[in-house]
């Protein structure tokens, strides 16, 4: 039985969340059910049992074929009671137990009898269910009924039915499309309810037709809708017409446009918030459009009525995404909302005054958020911290407040992710601002010596391990380091150990302290603490020995050649014997991620997260991995090595991506590839490649995989020849090459003969931006003026007609490849011109500075300055050929 609804005490509102249904079970319900049987009906019992069969059924409980059979023919005798309330539980459970086909013909005459019935009720709802439960043959023969509701008088009936014929069209479109008149007449309603869903059912209707969708709209929007509900869905329908057609531009005739500008003057609060949110999302909307909808949430942010201040401000918020600077009106207004008490609301307010706040106005805007951090959760101190993320690249020289705000907050208390966003900001100031590398190490090491989350603190002291041998006083870490070697658990004491290491190895006047630190290790009470102060003392020469400097550092900052998993294994299947384990019997091979986890991860990883930074974008263990193949060894120093390009579609027989690896004189394609088919074993896999367009390349050397089993990703090699230091280009077409043979799925036993076969694989390009690193600079104007003249090449370009400004800006900087400076790579809106700063390394390690100076010709053409400085000329002549053959 159900517990007894009784009032809870306000005090233990928090504790726990009351339901008058916890605890009542399938088997008592069934057994309750019994009393639909009773000769004499008592509606009140009844409809308290069906209320406990839909609470069953909407929490998930399963009825077996034969319980759902006994509770509907039971249902159906209550029919011949006359209790209106009881008559509307059993169309409810009706619908929801869903008869078969042969049960449905026991209730239909009862429906029938009920949507032929003088009570409204009885009618609407004998609607719903009988559209919900029957085929397609029995809908035709209550057509003429459903016809006829559509058009009734009483709106309750009218909505029944097209409420009935939304769900219908999913199944019997056919049916539905006949009745285009009546919802036509329908959409004249006066009730509002009724113009409402025959608007969505008329539209539904005509969805796959443009064009009779962009007429309905088009007659509609000359006043004929007056339901707001109503005028809302067509606010919506005009701006996926205005979105198919391209149909807002600044010239000719816009009715559309028109009528959802006449919508922000209408009386109903919905509809003018609908449509300054469509206005808003309009594409390639101006600023004159953007002003009227800006004012309507403008006025919304001062109502009342929390809901209009919330969708204003959150509608704003997006808008600052795009447009800046039309929401900076709403400065003062959002300002004020700082302390309003729905704190999603302040959240947004906050958030969108740093996307739309100068450079000037920060160090107020960091006051004010610091009062108002402090009354908000976790969750929404995170959406803070990420926005001031990004502020800091926005204004680069404030880095001052940032970190002395994020320094505060890191002291408050606080759960590990809002710990964890705080100090990803840091580390991404420290690495993008060098004048900040100091003093936000020494914020992170004052964070460590009160820090509970131990996985924070051994990525600070990883980090610091890094970056501190860098700074100008390593010594004034060592403090912050030793103290976690005493006063920490003994996973954070280990990474202490290791840090002091890295200490050692990089500065020479630190060596003899740390020496000394690290033999006092020796004493831990922990097996790692121990191993790792023994490990680094003989890696230091702390036994006496001579060592060279660079080794240490090698060993010290390297990573190991080959994957933790390899080893992993490697050690479990070692036996102790008497020879000892020889890391080098470890397999190399790297096992890459399947495609379809590479195709679930999401942004690029900042903060502690992400690789550190340097001047290439080589990764370590693709050129450890390289050099470690002898055909590939004298190749030389690896400058860069692209993304991984997929080759195949998602989700077929074999899934393929190729990394492009640039050296000086050869380009290496990886291709990481992946079985896909559990009965298949593929063997000596490579891949064929035609060079046939690209001329200047010539191929040197292939390296097959030998075996690729099912889900296990390997990799095979194709090395190319290209001249010398030179960008050179091309296209290449693949085909993947290999031996099949058959896997027992039981016994996983493989056959001995296989069958060749071929696959298909994309084609792969090698452009100019491949032959680029993207590396930024803090100060351009600095950097270009020491760069001087001497090298310098300017030309003009036409660009042609282009969508817009900004698309011509992306287009350049995605051709070049270069890293773009001081945030220029974002353009205003209705910007007639812009300038964009970027700056990289050019194969060779020859440095790069571009200005790009564009500017609206006519209506849609763009021209561009290009002024390129560079160490050499050839290669501010090869930039400027990139951009005039792209």
């Amino acid at each position: 039985m159900a517990q007894e609804l009784v009032k809870k005490d306000d005090d233990r509102d928090d504790e726990y969340d009351y339901s008058p249904f916890s605890g009542i079970e399938k088997g008592a319900v069934l057994q309750e059910a019994r009393v639909f049987n009773d000769p004499q009906l008592h509606p009140t019992t009844c409809s308290q049992v069906i209320t406990k069969l839909l609470y069953l059924l909407n929490q998930g409980e399963t009825f077996t074929k034969v319980e759902a059979t006994e509770v509907f023919f039971a249902v159906t005798k209550l029919f011949q009671s006359r209790d209106m309330g009881l008559r509307r539980m059993v169309y409810l459970i009706i619908k929801e137990i869903s008869p078969s086909a042969d049960e449905v013909i026991i209730v239909t005459s009862s429906l029938m009898k009920d949507m032929n019935s003088k009570i409204d009720m009885y009618r609407a709802n004998a609607i719903r269910v009988l559209c919900r439960i029957t085929d397609g043959t029995l809908l035709t023969q209550i057509e003429r009924y459903l016809k006829q509701a559509i058009v009734d008088k009483n709106p309750v009936v009218a909505s029944a039915a097209l409420v009935s014929g939304i769900h219908i069209l999913q199944t019997n479109p056919e049916i539905v499309k006949r009745w285009s008149n009546e919802v036509q007449e329908a959409v004249q309603s006066r009730a509002a309810l009724v113009q409402f869903h025959a608007l969505a059912l008329l539209h539904q209707i005509r969805q796959n037709d443009r064009l009779a969708v962009s007429k309905l709209v088009t007659s509609l929007t000359r006043g004929t809708v007056r339901s707001p509900l109503a005028q809302c869905l067509l606010i919506r329908y005009t701006s996926q017409v205005i979105r198919e057609s391209g149909n807002n531009n600044q010239s000719g005739d816009r009715p559309f446009y028109d009528y959802l500008e006449s919508c922000l003057r209408h009386k109903s609060e919905m509809v003018t918030f609908e449509a300054a949110r469509a206005v808003t999302e309009l594409n390639g909307v101006t600023s004159r459009e953007l002003t009227p909808a800006i004012t309507v949430l403008q006025l919304f942010l001062s109502s009342s009525k929390p809901v209009l201040r919330f969708a204003a401000v959150r509608t704003l918020n997006k808008v600052a995404m795009t447009h800046p600077m039309a929401v900076t009106n709403c400065n003062i207004d959002m300002e004020s909302l700082i302390s309003d008490q729905n704190r999603s609301i302040a959240t947004l307010a906050i958030t969108t005054l740093l996307k739309t706040g100068n450079e000037s106005s920060v160090d107020r805007l960091m006051k004010q958020i610091t009062n108002f951090m402090s009354d908000i959760a976790d969750e929404f101190k995170i959406v803070v911290v990420e926005a001031i993320r990004s502020l800091c690249l926005k204004f680069p020289l404030k880095y001052r407040s940032f970190m002395n705000f994020l320094s505060n907050i890191l002291r408050e208390e606080g759960g590990f992710d809002y710990k964890k966003a705080i100090v990803d900001s840091i580390v991404m100031l420290i690495r993008d601002i060098p004048d900040a590398k100091e003093t936000g190490l020494l914020h992170l090491c004052e964070f460590i010596e009160d820090c509970e989350f131990t996985y924070l603190s051994t990525q600070i002291l990883h980090f610091l391990g890094i970056e501190g041998p860098k700074t100008s006083d390593p010594s004034k870490y060592m403090r912050y380091i030793y103290n976690r070697v005493h006063l920490e658990n003994a996973t954070v004491r280990a990474c202490a150990v290791s840090t002091l290491a890295k200490f050692g190895a990089a500065v020479d006047a630190l060596k003899p302290r740390i020496l000394v630190l690290l033999r006092r290790c020796l004493f831990d009470n922990d097996d790692e603490v121990r191993d790792r102060a023994t490990l680094y003392l003989n890696t230091l020469g702390g036994d006496g020995s001579v060592t060279e400097t660079d080794k240490v550092k090698d060993f010290v900052f390297a990573y190991l050649d080959i994957p933790l998993v390899n080893l992993e294994t490697s050690l479990k299947n070692y036996v102790p014997a008497e020879e000892a384990f020889d890391i080098n019997s470890v397999p190399k091979e790297v096992k890459y991620q399947p495609l379809a986890e590479k195709k679930a991860t999401g942004k690029k990883p900042t903060g502690l997260g992400a690789p550190p930074s340097g001047p290439t974008s080589t990764g370590d263990g693709y050129e450890r991995m390289l050099s470690l193949i002898p055909e590939f060894a004298n190749f030389g120093k690896l400058f860069k090595s692209s993304a991984p390009v997929e080759l195949t579609e998602a989700e077929t027989e074999y899934a393929v991506n190729v990394v492009k690896h640039i050296f000086d004189k050869h380009v290496v394609f990886q291709y990481n590839c992946t079985n896909t088919i559990p009965e298949q074993l593929l063997e000596d896999v490579i891949v064929i490649v035609d060079a046939s367009e690209a001329e200047e390349f010539s191929e040197g050397f292939s390296k097959p995989l030998r075996s690729l089993p099912y889900d296990s990703p390997g990799q095979t090699f194709v090395a190319f020849e290209k001249p010398e230091g030179v960008p050179t280009v091309g296209k290449f077409s693949n085909i993947l090459k290999f031996i099949i043979k058959e896997v027992d799925p039981t016994t996983g036993e493989t056959e001995d003969d296989g069958v060749e076969d071929e696959y298909q694989l994309e084609d792969l390009e090698v452009v100019a931006a491949d032959y680029i690193l993207k590396v930024g600079v803090t100060n351009f104007k600095n950097a270009w003026e020491s760069m001087g003249p001497d090298f310098e090449r300017v030309d003009e370009y036409g660009l042609g007609p282009r969508e817009s400004l900004a698309e011509a800006v992306n287009t350049v900087i995605n051709l070049l490849g270069l890293q773009p400076c001081e945030g220029t790579e974002v353009v205003p809106p209705n910007s007639r011109s812009h300038t964009c700063l970027l700056s990289g390394v050019f194969i060779g390690n020859v440095k790069v500075l571009v200005r790009l100076s564009f500017g609206l010709d006519g209506p849609k053409d763009v021209a561009m300055k290009l002024s390129v400085r560079s160490d050499d000329e050839t290669v501010s002549d090869a930039i400027h050929e990139i951009v005039g053959s792209g």
